[in-house]
Formats: structure tokens, C-alpha cells, sequence
């Protein structure tokens, strides 16, 4: 029986929102957001500034997540990793999601123009936009490019945390920025290569649905090839020193090695695939530290 309608504790109903903000992704874009902010002011930041642009940002991922989950509700009731996501299990109904996803948005962009500055609020409300909507009515279920035009919303967050310590952008964060967007592909898409399956049941064209395997991993060589250069490019910014230069090489070159060994794999084998999603998450984690300790 659905459990919408039925009684459910004020504690379900709490944990029910916050699943719709997808906290584990809200944290990672708040992280990097708050490591750009650090790296803009080599560690002298004003930390009520940066308590209002970590608010924000959670706010507007948050919001952009739950209109994610609201439109993707009848993909995420066929997915089996997406079916205990609150929507489909009926503890949230639909248009209250929906209206809860723009409250967060709406909020989001006042708390950055009014406690932060109007820049990093007009880049929290582009982030918004680009992931509920750019990404998520546009791209998801049209184009197997999907994952990497939409990578930007998931940057979005860097140069939201520049902006809020420095009112302004340069070379640096743009380079952070594209640092994720060449992330993102070979790190979704070592996901989707072993959830291949599910994706062509839901009808979302996912590179490898459309485009086989062997395309898709011998694209996620090439996207971890520039993700490599533009790291490393990081460091003739000055913005970073040479710590991280010492552990963001062979970050790259494992990241890199986990790629190219993923694509010698056989296309029904996904030994490599699951090695290098993981190691994406570690990559993504270990990189953006090293821009705070060795800035």
C-alpha cells in the first residue's frame, strides 16, 4: 500500500525531505564550494560569509534536487537504484516535492544576494537552472551527451565559492570548474556501464545504451585525459602550491590507469568499472583537499 495518505511519523516525513535534496551529492558540491572559497583567499576567509555561502549552495542543490526527483519520479520507479527514493515509495506526493524544490530555490537566491553578494546569487540560480531544468527536462531522456553537457551544474558549486570570498571570477576557478565537468563523465559513466540494464528498461539514452560500451569507455579515456591536463594546469595558476601538484599527479595517473583498464575489459565484464567509479569519488575527494592544503 502506498504511504501516501497513510500515517507517517513527523520523523519519516523530515527524513523524507532531506532524501530529496540527495544529501550525499548536496555535501560533495558543498565541499568543493567551500574548498574554492578557501583557495580564493589562501585560508583567510570571512567565515560568517562562508557559513551564508554554504547555506545557499545546500539550498539551491537541494532545490534543484528535489525537482530532479519530482520530474525523474516515473524513471525512478522502474530503476532498482532509484526505487526507494521517496517519491516512488510514496512518502512524499509529487506536487509537494515539487513545491518544496522551488521554496529551496527561491530561498537559496535570497540568502546569497542578501548575505553573501548578487554575483554568487546569480550563480547559485544558474546552477539551480541548469541541473533542474537545462539537465534534468532537457537533456536526461534526449541525448546520450547528456552527462557531460550537464556536468557544468555539478561545477557550478566552485564557482559559486570563489564568487562569495572575492566578488569576482578568474582563470583559477574556471579551471576548478572544469576540473569536475571533465570529472563527470568518466565517473558517471563507470556507473552507468554496469547499471546498463536498468537505464535501458527506464529509457534513458545513457552513453552506454546508445552508443555500446566499448564507445563509452574509450570516451571516458579521453575525458580523463583532459581532466589530468586541467589539473595539473591548476598549479600555473599560483593559486595552489606545490603540495597539491605532488598529490594531484599521481591521482591522475591512478585515475587515468583505472580508465584505460576499464576500457581493455570485456564489455559484460564490470570489475574495472565499479574499481573506477569508486576510485572517482576518491579522486574528487584527495584533489579538492589538496587545493585546501597545499594553496
Amino acid at each position: 500500500m502506498s504511504a501516501v495518505g497513510s500515517y507517517r511519523s513527523p520523523l519519516q516525513v523530515i527524513r523524507a525531505y532531506c532524501e530529496l535534496t540527495k544529501p550525499k551529492i548536496l555535501l560533495m558540491l558543498a565541499f568543493t564550494s567551500f574548498s574554492a572559497a578557501l583557495v580564493a583567499t589562501h585560508g583567510s576567509v570571512d567565515f560568517a560569509k562562508l557559513l551564508f555561502m554554504f547555506i545557499g549552495t545546500a539550498l539551491s542543490s537541494g532545490g534543484a534536487a528535489a525537482i530532479n526527483m519530482w520530474y525523474d519520479r516515473d524513471i525512478d520507479a522502474v530503476m532498482e537504484r532509484t526505487q526507494g527514493r521517496p517519491i516512488p515509495r510514496g512518502m512524499i506526493d509529487p506536487e509537494k516535492a515539487f513545491r518544496f524544490g522551488l521554496l529551496l530555490g527561491v530561498l537559496s537566491f535570497v540568502v546569497l544576494y542578501v548575505l553573501v553578494n548578487p554575483l554568487t546569487a546569480w550563480l547559485g540560480l544558474a546552477g539551480y537552472i541548469y541541473y533542474a531544468v537545462i539537465y534534468t527536462v532537457w537533456l536526461k531522456r534526449r541525448t546520450p551527451q547528456n552527462i557531460v553537457i550537464g556536468g557544468g551544474a555539478g561545477a557550478m558549486p566552485v564557482l559559486i565559492g570563489w564568487a562569495a570570498v572575492t566578488g569576482t571570477l578568474s582563470l583559477a576557478p574556471i579551471l576548478m570548474f572544469l576540473i569536475i565537468f571533465f570529472w563527470t563523465p568518466p565517473h558517471s559513466w563507470a556507473l552507468a556501464l554496469y547499471k546498463n540494464a536498468e537505464y535501458t528498461k527506464a529509457l534513458v539514452p545513457m552513453m552506454p545504451v546508445v552508443k555500446g560500451p566499448r564507445s563509452t569507455k574509450r570516451q571516458s579515456v579521453v575525458y580523463t585525459v583532459l581532466l589530468f591536463a586541467t589539473s595539473i594546469a591548476l598549479y600555473f595558476t599560483h593559486a595552489v602550491g606545490a603540495l597539491y601538484l605532488v598529490i594531484a599527479v599521481p591521482m591522475n595517473v591512478v585515475f587515468l590507469y583505472a580508465t584505460i583498464k576499464m576500457h581493455q575489459e570485456a564489455d559484460d565484464t564490470f570489475v574495472w568499472a565499479k574499481r573506477t567509479f569508486f576510485w572517482s569519488l576518491v579522486y574528487i575527494l584527495v584533489v579538492f583537499t589538496a587545493m585546501m592544503i597545499g594553496m
